[in-house]
């Protein structure tokens, strides 16, 4: 494989789907819950982050994956709509396995995956991608943030080989050896250590595993799927119900996306990586893993490749790319030109510089401008 390696510097009437509608004076927020009722939340008026002249004139785009870009997604689709209000967007958060599922069988437009789908191993159903295939378009990053719940501990440091021995009940107390080596001055308790998991197919599971796969590969041997295979813990469906349990439960530990974490006050680990200092979780620690990764995808596949052995001063190792599936080719012809002019939208400046607020990390712009010519490309 011929790598191109560039060094970074119909709406869906489910479960907390979301659709954003233009109302005068502001903008008019959908959410459906789980009994099929919504709730309308007023959003107040601002400047448009689109230009009205980059707008599809009508169209339905519905998509669903992700929990990790779910709060990201919400943001894109109130800002897009409010300049381009004839074009409704719908995106369910029902996990990157989930969604990626129902594009493979038509059912959406695009699916939100937290890590890339493999051409050769995943192929559309009979009409979907007609004569085209499924591609990989990196649109948000962020860091996989290791969150603990012990009392008495604000600052906790652990490497790559302690995260993968207490995930694989290994390490089952707080105040083992190896973890008072990396924290010496902290009051670590003897309460057993409560490991939560996503319990659903995930791709932030699979990048957490990948992560531990790649940097103590002598301590976690298991392969990376989007499926957990560590043993024992406890576990909960979505980056949601994971970090409530870590919030609840004293002695708990878990992973999920950064936005998670501060949205419920979480205190996160600090990774020992080898550098000059243990590297906190922070949008600009994660953008500065995403730069670094390497595009290996094909054609117009934008699969990215990290370095989880980095010991670069100010990078943290644990980051995910949240990709939006799509055909390259065969998109149905009242999806494709709203689509491409939200996809456009969500890879520009516009959309990519204000997610730092939102605790994302912001695509490159070498990559994100790459994003924007593929999206110009799709058919």
């Amino acid at each position: 494989m011929q790598h191109r390696r560039r060094k970074r510097g119909a709406l869906l009437p489910a479960a907390a789907a979301v659709a954003v509608a233009v109302a005068a004076g502001g903008a008019v927020a959908w959410v459906w819950d789980n009994d099929g009722s919504g709730t309308a939340q007023y959003r107040p008026p601002g400047p448009p982050a689109v230009a009205r002249a980059d707008c599809a004139e009508r169209g339905q785009v519905p998509g669903s994956g992700s929990t990790a870009q779910q709060n990201a997604m919400a943001y894109w689709i109130r800002q897009y709509q409010r300049a381009c209000s004839p074009v409704q967007i719908a995106y369910n958060p029902v996990g990157s396995g989930a969604g990626v599922a129902q594009f493979m069988r038509g059912a959406t437009a695009f699916g939100g995956s937290d890590s890339p789908v493999e051409p050769k191993e995943v192929q559309p159903a009979a009409g979907v991608c007609p004569g085209g295939r499924a591609i990989n378009l990196p649109m948000v990053g962020g860091a996989v943030a290791i969150g603990y719940n012990l009392p008495g501990v604000e600052d906790l440091v652990l490497d790559a080989p302690t995260v993968a021995k207490i995930f694989d009940s290994q390490i089952t107390t707080w105040n083992d050896a190896a973890i008072r080596k990396l924290n010496p001055g902290a009051d670590l308790p003897s309460l057993p250590i409560r490991a939560v998991h996503r319990s659903d197919g995930s791709g932030t599971t699979q990048n957490l595993q990948a992560y531990l796969a790649g940097a103590a590969p002598e301590v976690w041997t298991h392969p990376a799927e989007k499926a957990w295979q560590g043993r024992g813990g406890d576990s909960a469906n979505g980056s949601s119900a994971v970090a409530s349990t870590v919030n609840s439960t004293a002695g708990s530990i878990g992973y999920f996306e950064l936005s998670f974490a501060n949205k419920l006050g979480i205190n996160t680990v600090r990774i020992d990586t080898g550098a000059s200092e243990p590297v906190a979780a922070t949008t600009a620690t994660a953008s500065a893993g995403i730069a670094a990764a390497d595009v290996v995808g094909k054609g117009k596949d934008m699969t990215l490749e990290f370095d989880y052995r980095t010991s670069a001063n100010g990078t943290y190792p644990i980051v995910l790319v949240s990709y939006e599936i799509v055909c390259d080719k065969g998109t149905p012809p009242d999806m494709l030109p709203a689509l491409k002019s939200f996809l456009t939208y969500t890879a520009s400046d516009d959309g990519q510089k204000p997610l730092s607020k939102i605790h994302y990390a912001p695509l490159p712009e070498s990559v994100a401008a790459e994003v924007r010519q593929v999206v110009r490309t799709l058919r």
